[in-house]
């Protein structure tokens, strides 16, 4: 009963349903880094796919995640890709990157789990995470900074404080913050300009997939 209750009050509540699912996949993010292999890769997966139940639960909430698929939203995506890898080592980081997801290494080159957890990573960012940070940055956060009411300012609404405040947080939320900042920026113009979501979510989502395949066909598992 309680918790159904709860449940009830999360869905009715618009704050609530775009930041309790990115909080608790940040909450286990955290966690994930505080134990040896191989938890991280079983964390991983359950942060995944506790996030996946409870967008598709709360789908009906978020009338704003739809994906579009467009070739603007496509070429943006290909370009923050260029961009995350092109600039790599050109700019300083903030702090040392590790190698921290490696299923080949952990479980063995070709073995059934590094199979299993290379496929829930690229599943998790290319599908996930898309949907999962463009609600919580892009509908959310953004439109909150221009208003606490951030339900009733449409996603068109442009605003150069929220504009470089959101930009500046996302792009810090990353290793390679450079290019986190430019790709924000990117998604951002995305959803002022057509004034969707769905958008920013394929972009993403396009970025997500070309860095999975160059981190797993080239070996390049830094930037995972």
């Amino acid at each position: 009963m309680e918790i159904s209750f709860s449940f009830h009050k999360l869905k009715s509540s618009p704050l609530l349903v775009r930041t309790v699912p990115f909080a608790i996949f940040a909450i286990l993010t955290v966690l994930q880094g505080q134990f040896h292999d191989p938890a991280p890769y079983w964390i991983y997966a359950l942060k995944t796919a506790v996030a996946a139940c409870l967008l598709w639960l709360l789908r009906q909430e978020i009338s704003e995640m739809r994906w579009k698929f467009s070739g603007e939203a496509i070429l943006v995506g290909i370009a923050v890709f260029a961009a995350w890898v092109g600039l790599d080592g050109l700019y300083p980081m903030m702090f040392r990157r590790q190698e921290s997801f490696n299923p080949a290494r952990t479980f063995g080159q070709g073995s059934a789990l590094s199979l299993f957890f290379i496929a829930v990573r690229m599943i998790g960012a290319s599908i996930v995470v898309p949907m999962l940070e463009e609600v919580f940055y892009r509908s959310f956060l953004y439109r909150y900074f221009i208003h606490p009411q951030f339900w009733k300012i449409p996603l068109n609404r442009f605003n150069w404080r929220a504009f470089l405040i959101i930009g500046v947080i996302f792009g810090v939320g990353h290793f390679e913050w450079l290019p986190g900042i430019l790709c924000a920026f990117a998604y951002q113009t995305l959803v002022c300009r057509n004034n969707r979501l769905g958008d920013a979510i394929s972009a993403h989502a396009t970025t997500n997939i070309l860095l999975s395949c160059w981190v797993v066909i080239g070996d390049n598992y830094i930037f995972w």
